[in-house]
């Protein structure tokens, strides 16, 4: 679902996204802010669009392992629940169904159970 679907055609302030793609771009409004996280692979902007469009792109690293530690601790202590961010329950031998409907925007995040 995009932002213009979820805000009846208009357009919104500021998406954020994974990482900086067509998507969240052509979601923002002239003037309007992407941001993004981590590294992008394989993804290839047009600089005209990009330029055309008025938007300003923001982003950077997401030093994970800085983090990591600690959070496994809140989680394995349940101070935290990560469970609320995922929206997709599968078993670990369908893995390539979780990572696919990922890629496709079907799914935020998957949990795969062994």
């Amino acid at each position: 679902m995009t932002g213009r679907t979820l805000t009846a055609s208009r357009s919104t302030h500021c998406p954020f996204d994974a990482y900086p793609g067509h998507t969240p771009i052509r979601s923002a409004r002239p003037g309007g802010h992407v941001g993004y996280v981590g590294v992008s692979h394989d993804v290839a902007l047009d600089g005209q669009e990009l330029f055309f469009s008025h938007v300003h792109l923001h982003g950077g690293p997401a030093p994970v392992r800085q983090y990591l530690p600690r959070l496994i601790g809140l989680v394995w202590n349940r101070t935290i629940d990560p469970g609320k961010v995922f929206d997709l329950d599968l078993p670990l031998d369908r893995a390539a169904e979780a990572y696919r409907a990922m890629d496709e925007r079907r799914a935020i995040k998957a949990l795969l159970r062994v």
